[in-house]
Order: structure tokens, then sequence, then C-alpha cells
């Protein structure tokens, strides 16, 4: 082999690793440099992009209303309303699964059809508010730097402005969200409906983290009420995916 050759495999072999790679269609060409270094030094500061690759199972209550138990690893989601007889177990990567309603198995493929599609966009959004932090560099996904400032609390922060194209259940969303300047952890969003709106439909704080297994997680958010209890598992009961 020529010396040249084997001096660029030399340097290749030595050339590092991207710690936190983009997903293969993060937006990187419309993006602003300094606005993806911040998503990274958030991943680090959350645990790492490692310890989130092996992250297996989280389960946490959306604000009294549900709890969700979702293996990230295969993509199934089990998701059961505290204030209503309904249970979804569904894929969330093939949205195949199964519902029980009022005690009864739904076998029509048009009610079966339904109460999946909402599961899969439960998950969606519900397991949003809790980790977004690690899904700066998803799928879809622009972000740009939108300068210093303060939040409702009046601590310093580097603000993103995260929008998306073709992902999701509603692409036209846009969110602003606060980087502590000291902790690199996310402290507050602002949620708009519209990528166009000039005023916030929602802001919500992101506090009390804790340790769950390799990772941080925010239970709280302010007024809007809190996510826990939270786990993260690296085991579930067997069968918890296939029987209610």
């Amino acid at each position: 082999m020529p010396l040249a050759w084997l001096l660029l495999l030399a340097l290749s072999a030595c050339a590092p690793t991207d710690p936190n790679p983009p997903a293969p269609g993060f937006n990187k060409a419309d993006s602003d440099l300094k606005a993806v270094s911040i998503a990274d030094e958030v991943m680090h500061a959350m645990g790492g992009r490692r310890a989130w690759d092996e992250t297996r199972c989280i389960s946490w209550n959306f604000f009294g209303r549900r709890t969700l138990l979702w293996d990230k690893q295969t993509g199934m989601c089990r998701i059961e309303w505290l204030n209503r007889p309904l249970k979804i177990i569904v894929n969330t990567d093939t949205g195949i699964g199964k519902v029980l309603l009022d005690s009864v198995e739904q076998t029509h493929p048009d009610s079966l059809a339904k109460y999946l599609d909402m599961g899969k966009k439960v998950w969606i959004n519900d397991s949003y508010w809790l980790v977004m932090p690690f899904k700066l560099k998803d799928d879809g996904m622009t972000l740009k730097y939108a300068g210093g400032g303060e939040t409702e609390q009046k601590m310093p922060a580097d603000v993103l402005e995260l929008t998306f194209s073709g992902v999701g259940v509603t692409p036209d969303n846009r969110y602003n969200v606060w980087v502590d300047k000291k902790s690199r952890l996310v402290t507050q969003w602002a949620y708009y409906e519209k990528s166009a709106d000039e005023q916030p439909k929602i802001i919500n704080p992101w506090s009390d983290y804790q340790r769950y297994g390799k990772i941080l997680l925010a239970g709280s958010r302010g007024e809007r009420g809190v996510m826990t209890p939270i786990q993260v598992l690296d085991t579930v009961p067997a069968g918890i995916f296939e029987k209610w």
C-alpha cells in the first residue's frame, strides 16, 4: 500500500468522533454552529449521549392525567389514563398495538386504528415534555441561537430557537429554550403554536432536576404541574407490553 494511503488511514483512525452525532435528518446546513454547540453542552450536562442511548425504559406521570411506560429501545409504550377507562399499548415506530376501552379490548379496525393513532400522538407530546433536552439534534430540527436572555426567575441563559420540518404531529410549532449559563441545563421553554407567532402560547420553567439511572430529568413545569413519579428502568415485568 502506498505511503500516502497509510498516512491517511492513520490520520482517520486518530480523528475524533462526534460524541453527540445528529440524527440523519437534522438540518445542520441551516442551524447555527453556536446553537449546535450549546445543544451538545446540554446533552453532556444531562448525563451524556452514551447514557441517553443506553437508557432502556422510562416511566412517568403526565400531570396527573395518565401514566406512560416507554421502552425507548424497542419503541413500545404503555399508556394508562387516570380519569377514564382507557389503556393503550402501541409500538411508536410501527403504530401496531392493542387498546382496552371500558374493560373491552377493541377489535374493530376503525376503533383500533383511531385509538392507536391517539396513543402515538400522546406519546409524541408527553415524551417531548419530559425528554426534549435530549432531542435537540433530532430529525427535522433546525437550531438557531436567539441570543442571551433571562428566565422569568431572572436567571441568565442562552436562548435557542427550535423549528421543525416534516416531523411530529404539529411541525409548524416553534420553541424557545433557555439554557442556564452555568449548569447548561434547560431551565425554561416557550411554546409558539405557529412558527411566525410573536407571542408564545405557554411559558414554563424546567426545574427539580434529579438523576434517574444515568441521566438527569426535570420533573416540574412550575404552575403547570409535575410529571413525577419518574423512573428509569433496565427491565420491566414480563408481558407488560403484551397483556393488561
